[in-house]
């Protein structure tokens, strides 16, 4: 049994069956709809595509609070006491999260939070490969623990194409003029996480089911990523033929492991149905 207990942002999006098989803890981040703010996690995120054909309003999206982390702190230590909590954080660079649980955890002691400089699927990914590194390394010490979550979030690497451009430019992230030149010419801006910030690094032309192929390829030979496991991310309303057609390239490819990773309501409120997007690590050097 490892010495320590992960934790992490709903805004993550973890898998359930993940999280239960390895203890991961979440602590919510928040969605607003209107005049009513939920959970993440706690409703479909279906209703915010209703909310959005509805109203014509994109819903809001915050971090988790002072008092969210007090109470995850106080639930896990009084679970799992002994153990040390490892707080893998969503990227400090675009919520307020990690914030909140340094200043949460002030006052007490066991408790580490690392930001990872990742979000969503490349969050999850930095999870599941430190969740298996602490089951071979259970008594690892905090220095190796903190030096290995580090290393896993500058490998990983996750690029996503939203789903509809109408809930960027409802959001204020693209103009109008844009958005009418990427529908005409069927252009898709590919947003990567780099250095912990959201940035549209380059556009790729044609339908979803041409798109997304030509993103792992790119990925793949860019960031030399790792063959053992590819995670691919989508928002709900993603064409189950872009999906056989991604398992298929995966596995000719050679990679062993492919993690379907759905988002949950933080980045789906941004993306909008059927946005997709493609998370691994690059070769260890």
């Amino acid at each position: 049994m490892s010495n320590y207990i992960l934790l992490a942002e709903t805004g993550s999006d973890i898998p359930a069956e993940i999280a239960e098989q390895y203890q991961i803890q979440t602590v919510p981040m928040h969605v607003t709809l209107g005049d009513e703010t939920r959970d993440d996690g706690t409703f479909l995120v279906e209703e915010i595509y209703s909310y959005f054909d509805r109203t014509g309003n994109l819903a809001r999206t915050s971090g988790c609070t002072v008092g969210d982390f007090e109470q995850a702190f106080d639930r896990i230590q009084s679970q799992y006491p002994g153990k040390h909590i490892l707080h893998l954080a969503y990227s400090a660079a675009t919520t307020c999260s990690y914030q909140s649980a340094l200043l949460g955890a002030e006052g007490r002691t066991g408790i580490s939070s690392i930001d990872t400089k990742q979000v969503s699927a490349g969050q999850s990914l930095v999870l599941i490969e430190m969740a298996r590194y602490l089951e071979e390394h259970p008594d690892c010490s905090l220095e190796e623990a903190t030096a290995k979550a580090q290393e896993l979030g500058q490998r990983c690497h996750m690029g996503f194409f939203p789903g509809d451009l109408a809930y960027l430019r409802a959001g204020g992230r693209v103009s109008n003029a844009a958005y009418l030149g990427a529908r005409i010419l069927s252009l898709h801006p590919l947003i990567e996480v780099l250095d912990g910030k959201l940035k549209v690094t380059q556009k790729y032309r044609g339908k979803m089911l041409k798109a997304a192929p030509k993103l792992l390829n790119d990925f793949v030979e860019q960031y030399q990523l790792d063959r053992e496991r590819i995670v691919f991310v989508y928002s709900a309303g993603l064409n189950q033929s872009i999906k056989d057609e991604m398992n298929a390239l995966a596995q000719e490819m050679g990679f062993q492991e492919i993690l379907w990773i759905q988002t949950g309501g933080v980045v789906t409120t941004h993306c909008g149905p059927g946005g997709f997007g493609v998370c691994g690590l690059s070769k260890k050097v």
